[in-house]
């Protein structure tokens, strides 16, 4: 009997080789860096370099826009072919002109538009001016005509058109509110011009300087001149004048016509004044007043 050592077949170790470490994987980093330092090195070289024709284009523009030669930079014209860098000399600093002729002709076109919007507003004004004074003609008309000659006085400022209607002795009496017969003739007169006029109409009521008699039917000239203005207001609208045309106001006695102090005072500044609104612009009625002097100087005190 053999031996089954003997007999049998023998196995034998497979033989395996160490795994050899590669040493040179640095390489494959190193080449692609030095890849990237060549493109990035070629990209600065193709951009120092200035096209000779495009600059010289530019340089002309420039001048031709500023009205005086530009000089960037001064460089040797030994070596075109050199790199802008590699041909400096120095730098020199690049200074515009100023261009006179172009800032005389904005200052010119500011002062011609200027000229034009003065000349649009003095226009307005005296349009503006001219309505006025006619609508004051008419109602100094109508007042001659129903015998009230000489009963309002009547001035142009930068509201509009002011037309003052003593209350003594036509319109209200001594602390009174209710218009007397002579009043409602006098609205009764005025009030046709009025309507027809498209202008806001402001009623203003005023007092003297008297204060009003303690413990009668005024707390003070404040609710007295409040009360004459809305009695003119209420007249007006049942006269025919558009309501939502109409607004009054009470000032008391702080609006004389005349000085305090005047002989005539305490009659005048018992008044209620009529403004007509003038619908010019802001401009326009700021030179209402200087249109009117020359009229306020000829009217006799």
């Amino acid at each position: 009997m053999s031996s089954g050592g003997h007999g049998g077949r023998r196995r034998g170790k497979k033989h395996e080789e160490e795994e050899h470490e590669n040493h040179e994987r640095w390489l494959v980093s190193y080449a692609d860096m030095m890849t990237l330092l060549l493109v990035l090195f070629v990209v600065l070289f193709a951009m120092s370099q200035v096209d000779k024709e495009k600059f010289a284009a530019l340089a002309s523009g420039l001048s031709e826009a500023f009205g005086a030669p530009v000089s960037a930079m001064q460089g040797s014209a030994s070596n075109p072919e050199a790199s802008v860098l590699d041909s400096l000399d120095a730098a020199v600093d690049v200074q515009i002109p100023p261009a006179p002729a172009a800032e005389e002709s904005i200052d010119a076109a500011a002062a011609e538009a200027a000229r034009q919007e003065a000349q649009r507003v003095a226009a307005e004004a005296q349009a503006e001016y001219d309505e006025l004074a006619a609508a004051r003609d008419a109602i100094d008309a109508a007042l001659a005509a129903a015998g009230y000659a000489d009963t309002a006085r009547y001035e142009i400022d930068e509201r509009g058109l002011v037309v003052h209607i003593v209350s003594d002795p036509v319109l209200f009496g001594p602390e009174e509110a209710d218009l007397r017969p002579q009043g409602r003739d006098i609205l009764d007169a005025v009030a046709p011009t009025l309507a027809a006029l498209p202008n806001r109409l402001g009623i203003e009521g005023h007092a003297n300087h008297l204060p009003v008699t303690p413990g009668g039917q005024w707390p003070s000239n404040w609710e007295l001149s409040a009360y004459r203005a809305t009695t003119v207001v209420r007249y007006m609208a049942a006269a025919g004048v558009p309501q939502d045309r109409l607004s009054g106001t009470g000032y008391s006695d702080t609006r004389p016509l005349v000085p305090k102090t005047g002989p005539d005072a305490v009659s005048v500044n018992r008044r209620v004044d009529i403004v007509v609104v003038s619908n010019a612009s802001a401009e326009a009625t700021e030179l209402l007043p200087g249109l009117d002097a020359p009229a306020q100087e000829g009217t006799p005190e």
